[in-house]
């Protein structure tokens, strides 16, 4: 019997990077708006640059939000303030607005469904779909918190750049990087570790040292002590002697963030979720309020997937959801095992189609995504815009929840071998 191999390779970035900042001021002004008025409809882009912020969309709400004001204090939390901002500063960059209300053709059709008005008057069908559109949603059981093994790894690494960055572990880093992982799959499993790169952003000088080839040895030999080894250590698969690794690859890094490059909301998408694992319908998440499906449908795919897998009736599950503009109930729901299903994919596409609400105001009032005023600490959004906004086992998710596998193991009881 022949043995198949092949590489793949995920990457993330950290919260530092430009795009990466754009979401998370996108998703700070949308829970400033939903702490505050959880009707909001919002749709808010950010652009940055050398020196400047720029934010533009569509909102409407009946609360005030200071928007400069919350972008300089995201900026902040991030990291780029004061003498070690690298350039960009929270305090000093210009941070222009140009907000415009939500059009009326999109209100209208959202508020009120189509078939509503056709056929049925209720209430959770009131709220038609923000926009037409694919999400998909996926798991696998290559991780506990049954995510794709590259883009799990790839996060843990950023997130423990920035957690040594900010406890002063290695305080010479700054906020910019990005890390990237080739997993080696032998008979589609996860195998071994094939390479590691990180890129990361660092002070002009370390201890006095800031020759390039001194800088480098230095942050090399930190990164892997401190970040590298760690994160590994807790991961199913770790490195061993052919492991290759490309610390800081192209050299000196002191320049980044919106200073090295410009950043725009909504262009880490596949950082988002799967890291290139499973297919994804396109649509972005961040500064988008819950009645968007390309946000909240695609939470609910995942939620969908995640409780097969974790009910056993397969070892990959991937969900398409499909919409209509103004229309409540999907246009179609697919089910995907890859031949790794224990029922057939017919039978599980209609077990989701009639035990899984995936309306928006179903979804929105299930996963509590709107929240009640005063009930949200002002972060829920903001937390999932850095890092991934699925396997997010970290945060309390509701669509990271596997409440349903009870549910889909005594539907499949008699018809499928459960992995119990």
């Amino acid at each position: 019997m022949t043995t198949s191999r092949f590489l793949f390779t995920s990457e993330s970035v950290s919260e530092g990077h430009p795009d990466k900042i754009c979401d998370q001021i996108s998703d700070a002004i949308l829970d400033a708006f939903l702490t505050q008025d959880p009707a909001a409809r919002v749709a808010c882009e950010t652009t940055v640059t050398t020196g400047m912020v720029l934010i533009c969309g569509e909102i409407s709400s009946n609360t005030y939000v200071d928007i400069p004001e919350v972008a300089r204090r995201t900026i902040e939390e991030i990291g780029y303030v004061g003498d070690r901002s690298g350039g960009f500063d929270a305090r000093t960059c210009a941070v222009l607005t140009s907000i415009d209300e939500q059009s009326s053709d999109i209100a209208s059709g959202v508020d009120e469904a189509q078939e509503v008005r056709q056929k049925t008057g209720e209430e959770l069908d009131k709220i038609g779909a923000g926009d037409q559109g694919i999400m998909f949603g996926f798991a696998c059981d290559e991780t506990p918190d049954l995510m794709p093994l590259p883009i799990d790894a790839a996060h843990h690494l950023v997130r423990k750049l920035a957690a040594v960055r900010k406890n002063g572990q290695l305080n010479y880093l700054r906020p910019d990087s990005k890390s990237q992982v080739t997993i080696e799959y032998v008979d589609g499993r996860p195998s071994r570790i094939d390479t590691v790169v990180i890129s990361t952003q660092h002070d002009p000088e370390i201890d006095g040292v800031s020759d390039k080839e001194g800088l480098l040895s230095r942050i090399a030999a930190d990164v892997r002590k401190c970040v590298i080894d760690p994160v590994f250590a807790e991961l199913p698969i770790k490195p061993d002697a052919k492991t290759r690794y490309f610390i800081n690859p192209s050299g000196r890094f002191v320049i980044g963030g919106p200073q090295g490059d410009a950043g725009l909301t909504g262009r880490k998408i596949i950082v988002d979720t799967y890291g290139g694992y499973s297919r994804h319908g396109g649509g972005a998440f961040s500064g988008k309020d819950p009645t968007k499906v390309d946000r909240s449908a695609a939470y609910a795919a995942r939620y969908v997937a995640k409780n097969i897998v974790a009910a056993g009736l397969a070892n990959q599950c991937e969900i398409q959801i499909s919409y209509a503009i103004g229309v409540a109930r999907p246009v179609s729901v697919n089910v995907h095992t890859f031949g790794t299903g224990k029922v057939s994919e017919d039978e599980l596409a209609d077990f989701v189609i009639n035990h899984f609400d995936l309306r928006p105001a179903a979804i929105i009032q299930n996963f509590d995504l709107c929240g009640l005023p005063g009930k949200r600490n002002g972060r829920f959004y903001q937390n999932l815009a850095a890092y991934g906004h699925i396997g997010r086992t970290d945060l309390d998710v509701p669509w990271e929840k596997l409440d349903r596998v009870d549910d889909l193991k005594a539907a499949f009881a008699g018809k499928a071998t459960l992995s119990v």
